[in-house]
């Protein structure tokens, strides 16, 4: 099986800064994609941004120039540096990875549990 463990969220102020962690483990053969989903209450979840293995990167417009997504390939660990955060980037975030595990020939989807982050004042 494998584990998506994510941390880094809290409270913070509007105009503040966060750095979201999330760490694969288990019997992982290769990640070929990782990523971060958000879900507000009342909707529905949503892509944040994703980096594949050799590094290319998409983001949602909504984050654009205020996120990074990075990946630590031998951590099996993938990153989201969030600035300028506004109210509505409140949201429960999910890290997401899709990953072949050792033995098995496809890939799966995997997710966290999610991790909390509040923007207000």
């Amino acid at each position: 099986q494998v584990q998506l463990v994510e941390s880094g969220g809290g409270l913070v102020q509007p105009g503040g800064s966060l750095r979201l962690s999330c760490t694969a483990s288990g019997s992982i053969f290769s990640i070929a994609a990782m990523g971060w989903y958000r879900q507000a209450p009342g909707k529905q979840r949503e892509l944040v941004a994703t980096i594949i293995e050799g590094g290319a990167t998409t983001y949602v417009d909504s984050v654009k120039g205020r996120c990074t997504i990075s990946r630590d390939n031998a951590k099996n660990t993938v990153y989201l540096e969030m600035s300028s955060l506004k109210p509505e980037d409140t949201a429960d975030y999910f890290c997401n990875a899709y990953v072949r595990q050792v033995g098995e020939l496809q890939f799966r989807d995997y997710w966290g549990q999610g991790t909390q982050v509040t923007v207000s004042s």
